[in-house]
């Protein structure tokens, strides 16, 4: 009962927001059994059997913070495509430029000026004035890991304790009574991560000194806060510590943006000051549309100019690449988010609504003593249900109580609320209201009433 339910409570609160899930989602059931004939699970992707209840709802459309599935329910989105749709759903200066584009060509392997203006952007936006175009954070991640190593001659890389970035075969890995071992549930691995990579615990100084000492490691590729195992923010003087560090050892760092640009138009790298040497970013930069890109500093651009042969040229066997890599489409949804969409003013709304749902929340577990808490970065909050901040990807991991936080998704779900399926994350989009975060409260306080009763 350490976060203050009783199991028995649990159990069948559950039981009772299945069955009303059953009653309301007729035609998601019958979708969802014609599915199972032909998409493994019955869904496209693996990850959809997350989502709280007995299947998935099925989409009808998503516009702006709202969804709508084929039952005809409306649902506050506070999901938002797990950042991908951070924008609100089909921004209309995004699909302006889609069928702009679309009419003119949509991939031909040539560059576009467009991809001269993103690049000047997000160069602006995150300090570092070189870019390259992927259509994945994952790839991404993996092109600027296989950079790293090239550059530096070194075999590893480092990531933190229950980190994630995206599908990347060197960052599943995790620690077990502080030895490193492959994560529970990674499919087929092709190399055991033990032998690419090193992994500590965030915020531990001393381990990463320890790790990057034998100058072994190429890269250290971090979120600037975690995201994936709940919102677990830097402490003070961590980011100048893991500079400084790596710095001294010749290790690049590598700042992966793709969810913690929730914290600013310029991510965490810019709304703290940071130095990396890369920063990835993914998911909301085309409004929805795939795309990502990578950048790096002068001195990244001058090392890799150096190998040209090795880099450049090596477009088929290089592992660097992707035919649809920097299309005309995704560049043209990537202009219009940056330039219409993801702007200074959007981000000042989104970050206050944030403002007014973490107060929302942590008046409720104030108001009914829940041994709970709240954690905010920029416009992304996140609850969990254990008393104590965790300080690292360790200490969350081990307070997870998966039936607890499927419940508070299905109980939101049920009244008309869509939050990550992963965790308890909600996401303010430049559409979001005041009415819609009133409304979480609301159904957050009914929740913890009726759990803590």
């Amino acid at each position: 009962m350490m976060s203050g339910v009783t199991e028995s409570r649990l159990r069948a609160l559950l039981v009772r927001e299945e069955d009303t899930f059953r009653r309301k989602h007729p035609e998601s059931t019958r979708l969802f059994e014609r599915a199972k004939k032909s998409l493994l699970g019955g869904v496209p992707m693996p990850w959809m059997t997350e989502w709280a209840g007995p299947h998935p709802v099925f989409l009808k459309e998503a516009r702006g913070a709202r969804v709508q599935d084929v039952d005809g329910h409306i649902y506050v989105d506070f999901c938002l495509g797990d950042t991908g749709a951070m924008t609100g759903h089909s921004p209309r200066a995004v699909v302006d430029a889609l069928i702009r584009q679309a009419q003119k060509g949509i991939t031909a392997m040539l560059p576009v000026e467009d991809a001269i203006w993103v690049a000047e952007e997000l160069g602006r936006r995150f300090g570092v004035p070189s870019w390259q175009f992927a259509l994945t954070a994952t790839d991404a991640n993996r092109f600027v890991l296989r950079i790293a190593r090239e550059i530096t001659r070194r075999p590893k890389v480092l990531v933190f304790n229950w980190c994630y970035h995206g599908t990347v075969d060197e960052t599943f890995i995790t620690l077990r009574d502080g030895v490193p071992v492959l994560r529970k549930g990674s499919v087929g691995p092709p190399v055991d991560p033990v032998l690419t990579t090193k992994v500590i615990e965030w915020n531990d100084v001393d381990a990463l000194e320890e790790a990057l000492s034998p100058r072994d490691v190429a890269c250290v590729l971090a979120e600037p806060a975690m995201t994936n195992i709940g919102i677990i923010l830097p402490e003070p003087g961590y980011h100048q510590a893991l500079r400084e560090v790596t710095r001294r050892y010749g290790t690049l760092l590598v700042i992966d943006e793709t969810h913690t640009i929730c914290a600013g138009p310029g991510g965490y790298t810019a709304a703290y000051g940071l130095q990396p040497d890369f920063v990835t970013i993914g998911k909301p930069i085309a409004g929805g549309v795939p795309a990502a890109a990578y950048g790096f500093t002068e001195e990244v651009a001058s090392s890799i100019m150096r190998r040209k042969s090795d880099i450049l040229d090596s477009s088929d066997t290089g592992g660097i690449g992707g035919t649809l890599s920097g299309n005309a489409l995704s560049i043209a949804a990537m202009r219009a988010t940056l330039s219409e969409v993801l702007t200074d003013q959007a981000f000042e709304h989104m970050i206050a609504l944030a403002k007014r749902f973490e107060e929302g929340v942590q008046g409720v577990i104030s108001a009914t003593k829940a041994p709970w808490h709240v954690v905010r970065l920029g416009c992304r909050v996140e609850y969990r249900f254990q008393p104590n901040v965790p300080k690292n990807g360790g200490e969350a991991a081990a307070w997870i109580n998966p039936e607890l936080d499927r419940f508070m998704h299905l109980y939101a779900l049920n009244r008309g609320i869509l939050l990550t399926p992963f965790h308890n994350m909600a996401l303010m989009s430049p559409v979001t209201t005041e009415e819609d975060v009133d409304l979480h409260t609301r159904v957050f306080r009914e929740a913890a009433e009726e759990l803590l009763a």
